[in-house]
């Protein structure tokens, strides 16, 4: 049973990311839009972070008390090798670690330009940022968790890694969140 260390607040106002003392998933970012989504996915039973998104509508006094039921109540990972044995196969993840085995020598540029530079903040604010595919000119990448539905996702953090990438690895490229 997961203990909640901390619950911090994101720049979305949509969003909460809880801070956990033991893994529930194994690092790889998943998004689902209900606990029936990741009650059989393997991914979601190892990592120490969950990122929780709510309608504007609804008010997070209300909400906070009544989501750590269920995070308290999630099972806890045991061992490490239980999170490797839990592990689809790279075909299976697709993202970022599809753009690693791809045979364009640019994706491969591109998630490392991601991973050092992008995702450790957006992950510090409860997000992430999946790349979909590359096709001639055109990056589609997808933001998860808190970054999904925050505004300065699709406008400055956009705008600031399509330059980034234009800059070191093609002028002519264009960055499109899907």
């Amino acid at each position: 049973m997961p203990k909640i260390s901390d619950i911090q607040e994101t720049p979305n106002p949509n969003a909460v990311k809880f801070i956990l003392k033991e893994p529930v998933t194994n690092g790889v970012a998943r998004q689902f839009n209900s606990a029936s989504e990741a009650a059989d996915d393997a991914l979601a039973k190892t990592h120490k972070m969950l990122t929780v998104e709510k309608e504007d509508a609804a008010d997070w006094d209300d909400l906070l008390p009544r989501l750590a039921v269920p995070i308290r109540a999630a099972e806890s990972v045991a061992k490490p090798e239980a999170q490797a044995a839990a592990a689809p196969g790279v075909e299976a993840v697709g993202g970022a670690i599809a753009a690693v085995t791809s045979d364009d020598p640019r994706l491969m540029r591109i998630n490392e330009i991601l991973d050092e530079r992008v995702r450790p903040y957006l992950a510090a604010d409860g997000g992430y940022l999946e790349i979909l595919g590359l096709n001639d000119h055109t990056l589609n990448i997808r933001y998860q968790g808190a970054c999904g539905s925050c505004p300065s996702s699709l406008s400055g953090t956009l705008m600031a890694i399509e330059g980034m990438l234009k800059q070191e690895i093609d002028p002519e490229l264009e960055v499109i969140a899907v």
